[in-house]
């Protein structure tokens, strides 16, 4: 069977919801043919000229990173910018280039599990977690006989899955009663006599942005003119998504070692891996979050953790948060903290494609680091 992109994005899109993705994030499709057959994929983490010229080299028809191109608006994609480059080259070449930024930080498995499983933590959990997504549950009540068909209904339209199951419902047998007016047209009675009917109290969950077509719905396959039902917006469920992962080491460490331990493990970059903490500290709870996580240091603490792992830290807030929170902070380098999630999603395509590659080209800005003997 023939793959298209439309086919692959519909499988990341399924793991990387792009409703997930921050407000100021740009995920999706960026440039392509959602017609066009896919045979290989080319990951990597930052959409440069270099990495779409190592897809095209790679024989892949779509790239996915993780940084979006063009995270700010646009009204040009001329070759005479470097972004625009990249445009050019993967449309002349055939190469369609799809985002998953934030939406992937989130997920579960995400960016920071990966970071997690390549530091050997265990019993990892989420270190800013996500609520799961708005639900409510509909009540309404129905003719015995026409049960069946409206739960039917209800389900094709997005209702009554929980978990791994679907057509899940709650009935109870009771007595409905009326009087049409005139102007009804009941079903069941006459206009002006009151009547009662063996109905059953129907009830089901559903996602709050199905509503608008669970009710449309009901309303077409209710045997009433005017079903009667209640909407219950319910709270906001516990999920297993999140910003940053949380986990503890199978031994405990000094820090010291744990900075070598996280150098050994990640990807080397000219940017190294530096530490703020104290290196004879014995560390075993570790927070870890994918790329820019510095504001996670309070979290961290929350949790219980001895250090937070991450990237991009800054000067003055990592002074602050490391008096303040007591939690020790590692930077080892924002591409070098993200890289490990593609060989995760190479894993999480390989049943959708033929075949992926995974770049290797070291994109962080920074190509030279020296220091001083201390």
């Amino acid at each position: 069977m023939t793959v298209s992109v439309a086919d692959v994005v519909a499988e990341l899109e399924r793991r990387y919801d792009p409703r997930w993705a921050e407000p100021w994030d740009a995920v999706g499709l960026v440039c392509g043919d959602p017609s066009a057959p896919v045979e290989r994929v080319h990951l990597a983490v930052d959409p440069v000229l270099a990495v779409a010229e190592e897809a095209i080299a790679a024989g892949a028809q779509l790239l996915v990173t993780h940084h979006p191109l063009f995270l700010g608006g646009t009204t040009s994609v001329a070759a005479n910018t470097a972004k625009g480059r990249v445009v050019h080259r993967l449309v002349t070449a055939g190469v369609a280039l799809y985002v998953a930024h934030t939406n992937a930080d989130v997920a579960d498995p995400g960016v920071s599990d990966a970071l997690a499983t390549a530091l050997g933590l265990r019993d990892v959990a989420p270190l800013d977690p996500r609520p799961g997504e708005a639900t409510d549950k509909l009540v309404t009540f129905v003719p015995a006989a026409d049960v069946d068909r409206v739960l039917d209904a209800l389900t094709a339209a997005g209702a009554g899955t929980i978990g791994d199951y679907t057509r899940c419902a709650f009935m109870v047998e009771g007595t409905g009663t009326f009087r049409p007016e005139p102007g009804a047209q009941p079903a069941i009675g006459a206009v002006g006599e009151v009547s009662r009917v063996a109905e059953v109290r129907l009830e089901v969950v559903l996602p709050r942005g199905r509503r608008s077509e669970v009710l449309r719905a009901l309303g077409e396959v209710h045997p009433y003119d005017e079903p009667a039902y209640d909407v219950i917006e319910l709270a906001l469920p516990p999920s297993s998504r999140g910003l940053g992962r949380i986990g503890d080491l199978a031994a405990s460490m000094t820090l010291a070692e744990l900075t070598a331990h996280v150098a050994r493990a990640l990807p080397a970059t000219p940017v190294g891996v530096r530490t703020a903490g104290d290196p004879d500290r014995v560390v075993r709870r570790i927070a870890v979050c994918g790329g820019s996580g510095g504001d996670l240091a309070s979290a961290a603490a929350r949790g219980g953790a001895d250090v937070l792992v991450t990237a991009d830290l800054k000067h003055h807030a990592t002074s602050e948060a490391v008096a303040d929170t007591g939690v020790a902070l590692i930077d080892a380098g924002h591409w070098a903290t993200e890289w490990p999630w593609l060989g995760q999603l190479a894993d999480a395509l390989a049943d959708t494609v033929a075949g992926t590659t995974v770049s290797t080209l070291v994109t962080d800005p920074w190509t030279v680091h020296r220091q001083k003997e201390l």
